[in-house]
């Protein structure tokens, strides 16, 4: 079994930045794929990025490529999700998502564990 706990959600301006934190328990972290996925007022759960267990391989959303930036410490068992230049379209809950596998997966029923989520708004 795997907990989850998001932080670093809150309420920015349109082009700032926020920084979310994902801390894991489990003492095989590195061998779980890690995901962000977001959720905003009447709209479906959607993928935003994934990073494998080893850290190498990273995959993103078309809509913050560039923009936002996923990664992981494994020996803090913790993944981050860095959010630059963030818009109003961003506003959503953010969740964090574990996989009992170490390969990307992109859908969201592909992963095992899901915290219980941070809102970001973003403000125009």
């Amino acid at each position: 079994q795997v907990q989850l706990v998001e932080s670093g959600g809150g309420l920015v301006q349109a082009g700032g930045s926020l920084r979310l934190s994902c801390a894991a328990s489990g003492r095989t972290f590195s061998s779980y794929a890690m995901g962000w996925f977001r959720q905003a007022p009447g709209k479906e759960r959607e993928f935003v990025a994934a990073i494998s267990g080893s850290g190498l391989r990273t995959s993103y959303a078309d809509s913050v490529k560039g923009r936002f930036t996923i990664s992981r410490d494994n020996a803090k068992i913790t993944v981050y999700l860095q959010l630059n230049n963030l818009e109003p379209e961003d506003t959503a809950v953010y969740y964090c998502a574990a996989r009992e596998l170490a390969g990307i997966q992109t859908a969201a029923a592909g992963y095992n564990y899901w915290g219980q989520g941070t809102q970001v708004t973003v403000s125009s």
